[in-house]
């Protein structure tokens, strides 16, 4: 899943108002920032397989630190703990754990049988939702729709630069998920430059942070 990480992210704004949306969003980003870097280290490995399933070329080999179940849920647990360390924010901490944990859940949904258990098992899931495209696509850009109604209903722009930040975040989300589609990258190298600098995109959030702030709540 792509966008719908994200969706999670908005939607968790409404459940845990003191917490930052650049933190929301690197929870429920999490293996994915982390993944980059495996791969350049050779940590774990991605094939382009064009056909793997009907969404996504990718064949994605071996990913056990980032993308296993049990993995997901440690870092979902130091995630939390690091979070409630810094912003002393206890409910903050609980979704922010549950943001870091609903990748590993997204994911299962979408992946063919390719999600391991544990580092070291052989056992794989995934449900498989990437084999059914048009379904894929609107179920992402439903959840996203609704994420970000969620947070709009929350937060509200601070001049124009609270609405520049956030709506020329989600037009560049938009082409790059209309990017994705268009056909496989060309080759192993591009796709790791291109995860990298997607990962590194997490920024825009902070941004986004520093241009919205809370509505005010009636009562």
């Amino acid at each position: 899943m792509f966008i719908g990480h994200f969706a999670v992210g908005f939607g968790l704004k409404r459940l845990a108002p003191r917490a930052p949306l650049t933190a929301l969003m690197a929870a429920v980003s999490f293996p994915d920032l982390l993944w980059p870097l495996l791969l350049w280290l050779g940590l774990e490995r991605v094939r382009i397989d064009p056909g793997n399933t009907a969404f996504t070329p990718l064949d994605f080999e071996s990913y056990p630190i980032t993308h296993s179940l049990l993995t997901a849920v440690l870092w979902s647990v130091l995630f939390a703990v690091a979070y409630v360390a810094v912003a002393r924010d206890r409910r903050g901490a609980l979704w922010i754990g549950f943001g870091v944990f609903s990748h590993w859940l997204l994911d299962w949904v979408t992946h063919r049988p390719d999600l391991p258990l544990a580092p070291w098992s052989s056992p794989k899931v995934g449900m498989g939702l990437w084999n059914w495209p048009v379904a894929t696509i609107v179920t992402e850009v439903l959840m996203f729709v609704i994420g970000l109604w969620l947070y709009l209903g929350v937060t509200r722009a601070r001049g124009l630069g609270g609405h520049l930040s956030l709506w020329s975040l989600v037009a560049f989300q938009a082409l790059v998920y209309w990017a994705n589609m268009q056909g496989p990258p060309p080759n192993l190298l591009a796709l790791k430059i291109g995860a990298t600098i997607a990962a590194l995109l997490t920024v825009w959030f902070v941004w986004i942070d520093r241009t919205r702030e809370p509505r005010k709540q009636p009562g």
